[in-house]
């Protein structure tokens, strides 16, 4: 019996492996394909487990998925005879979409992925082997205004023109046909769309594809114009790099404000070669205005982007201000297209906010609902770029029309999609900024954010530390570590820069960074009462004042926990200069949090005590030095704390970090200016 799941020795259907190695191997080069575009199949025959005979099936990549990235998993299996049978019953081209639920009926044992819409194409095209591919070099044969007269200059008779059509059943129907009468072909050129290449065997449906993909590089290549944008224009030209990254770090929060109107986003900035280009070209407002052609682009990008009408040294202030009229006149005309367009059936609008944000001199803005959407969208957008190069080297790029792009946006199947998406986790959208954040309660709260669905940025003195907890976190798409002393103003100010071009702006601001020296009064230095305040103190207020900028230019809300201490209202001994700037913080989030509100930025706070499991304070001499003042054994200390609780309990990391998101999860929406202590019970140390 053929298995239909994945193995942990892989597959072992030797058809099964092949596709997934050319899968892979497509899918790893963008050139061939964008992310999670395109979709590969193979036919073969495997064991029915009621009969015991061979029948013959079709593996193809299912809905959703990624070829760099298959797995057997990740394949809808099909028996091939029952796809194919249901050309009989096939209720033509306006019922279509019937066929999607039909294709459940034809399944061959259980696991793998659903199928996709272009099922069809690849059950109903004769050969064994076929590849539905996006690359650059062939949308841009595709969407070129003479593309089928293009495609034969190109190709001869070896590639075969196929007009525009919606994916589906039909345009499954209309290739098999075009590769029935064209025997001589090894594929095609979707109009407006992408390529499909076929073969006999896996190594010649992937020799096919490399083919079309190279020989179509290789004309634009030879017979293209050398300005596809258009006359160069200098007053759009990239920015020196740290007047670039400056202005990106300004005007980030705001377009992330504008662009998450309708619902919160997380940003990418994109500031490639290929970009600026694309901005200093005349051509830049016609392209733009055109939009999308190929579906996988404009589902992730909107039908077109948002683009500043300014030079590249247009102030912060002119830049702001034209992006607030642009934003309001993009919504407008999102709106428009959405009411031209949409009928009774429709789903209903999603949003009128631009997801592409294009600025002279400064690079691309992107947006999605988690940074590695907000990514893939920019990427998406530089493959448009390409494809608009490429069409306008060689003709006149014509993506498809309108009312097309609107007919595959609002799809029926598109919505059900959506509709399967698993519910966002509490954080989902939210940038989180944790000083401190390489070790102790700083790294718990982290963990525990990007747990929630946050972005989280790890700020710490020693960038080792921050590096290593932001890749145990998943990565740049979930985590990014910066080095930061936050006694210093000029590093906080580079480093809330840095975290806004990371993900966009920032929302979610712990501060946690601290350290502690144990001297009785008389044995305190003048250099340790300033250590600590700088650290503490002045670093809090630091790093509030210059993430409070961004939350105010956001106009998002936003939140600001100060891990304090016990110690902010307790007096205990030994400890005068750590209490004090404890107590200095305490105030300060009643302070903030009184100045703040009207921006909907509540500022809260969290008392600890006796965090000894995993603290960088504790492992730096605090822990010693508090258990000589006790008169117990340094590895005893967490006990010792706990015994002196109501709770007879020791606190940990995690327990800080889950006050952390007791604040900041929504159940606490109207609560700012408070003190929440998580010291297991210290009588002495409750609030008055």
């Amino acid at each position: 019996m053929t298995s239909t799941t994945t193995s942990t020795t892989g597959p072992t259907n030797p058809t099964v492996a092949a596709l997934l190695a050319r899968s892979n191997e497509l899918g790893a080069d963008p050139k061939n394909t964008n992310y999670a575009g395109g979709n590969t199949s193979a036919t073969g025959t495997g064991t029915d487990p009621v009969t015991g005979a061979e029948t013959e099936l079709l593996w193809v990549k299912g809905s959703g998925g990624d070829l760099g990235t298959l797995t057997e998993q990740g394949l809808a299996v099909l028996r091939l005879d029952r796809v194919r049978a249901l050309e009989s019953v096939y209720p033509g081209v306006e019922r279509e979409d019937e066929m999607v639920a039909a294709f459940d009926h034809c399944l061959f044992g259980t696991g793998g992925a659903a199928p996709s819409i272009d099922t069809a194409m690849h059950a109903l095209v004769e050969t064994a082997h076929v590849d539905h591919l996006h690359p650059d070099a062939g949308i841009a044969l595709a969407t070129a205004a003479d593309g089928e007269r293009l495609t034969r200059e190109c190709f001869g008779d070896a590639v075969v023109w196929v007009p525009w059509r919606r994916p589906g059943f039909q345009l499954g129907l209309d290739i098999a046909a075009i590769q029935r009468e064209n025997p001589q072909a090894i594929g095609c050129i979707l109009g407006g769309h992408g390529i499909t290449a076929w073969g006999d065997t896996s190594e010649e449906v992937q020799r096919n594809a490399l083919r079309i993909i190279a020989e179509a590089t290789q004309f634009i290549e030879r017979t293209g114009s050398a300005e596809p944008f258009g006359a160069h224009d200098p007053s759009r030209d990239a920015l020196p790099e740290a007047e670039r990254r400056a202005k990106a770090s300004a005007l980030a929060p705001v377009i992330r404000g504008l662009a998450s109107t309708d619902a919160p986003m997380v940003g990418h900035w994109t500031d490639t070669e290929v970009v600026h280009e694309f901005l200093g070209g005349d051509k830049l407002g016609k392209l733009a205005a055109q939009g999308t052609s190929c579906p996988d682009h404009f589902l992730r990008t909107k039908v077109k982007p948002l683009v500043l009408d300014l030079p590249a040294h247009a102030s912060i202030e002119e830049s702001v201000a034209r992006l607030q009229e642009l934003h309001e006149a993009y919504r407008a005309d999102y709106t428009a297209y959405y009411e031209r367009h949409a009928d009774a059936d429709s789903p209903a609008m999603r949003g009128a906010d631009p997801a592409i944000v294009l600025v002279p001199g400064v690079g691309m803005f992107s947006f999605g609902t988690d940074k590695q959407t907000a990514r893939v969208a920019g990427e998406f957008y530089v493959n448009a770029i390409q494809v608009m190069r490429g069409a306008e080297a060689i003709s006149t790029y014509s993506p498809i029309e309108e009312s097309e792009k609107f007919r595959i946006e609002y799809w029926a199947l598109e919505e059900a999609k959506l509709q399967r998406k698993p519910a966002p986790k509490p954080l989902a959208t939210r940038v989180a900024l944790v000083t401190g954040g390489g070790s102790g309660i700083g790294r718990a709260t982290a963990e525990r954010l990007v747990a929630e669905g946050a972005c989280v940025v790890i700020a710490d003195l020693n960038p080792d530390s921050a590096q290593a907890v932001a890749e145990e976190l998943g990565g740049p798409d979930k985590a990014v570590a910066l080095r930061a002393d936050v006694s210093d103003e000029d590093a906080v100010v580079q480093a809330v820069a840095d975290a806004v071009l990371a993900f966009g702006g920032l929302d979610l601001i712990v501060n946690n960074a601290g350290l502690s020296l144990s001297k009785p009064l008389l044995e305190t230095t003048a250099k340790d009462w300033d250590l600590q305040h700088d650290v503490m103190a002045r670093g809090s207020f630091l790093i509030s004042r210059e993430t409070a900028r961004v939350m105010i230019d956001q106009a998002m809300g936003g939140d600001i926990v100060y891990i304090s201490s016990k110690n902010s209202v307790f007096a205990g001994p030994n400890n005068i200069a750590y209490s004090a700037t404890k107590a200095d913080q305490a105030h300060q989030v009643r302070l903030l949090a009184a100045e703040l509100g009207g921006h909907q930025i509540r500022v809260n706070g969290i008392n600890p005590d006796g965090v000894v499991r995993g603290s960088g304070i504790f492992a730096g001499g605090w822990g010693a030095s508090r258990a000589k003042v006790y008169g117990v054994e340094e590895e005893k200390l967490g006990e010792f704390y706990a015994q002196r609780t109501l709770l007879k309990r020791e606190v940990l990391p995690a327990n800080v970090a889950n006050a952390v998101f007791a604040l900041t999860a929504g159940d606490l929406s109207h609560t700012t200016g408070l003190h929440v202590p998580v010291d297991a019970g210290v009588a002495a140390a409750f609030l008055r």
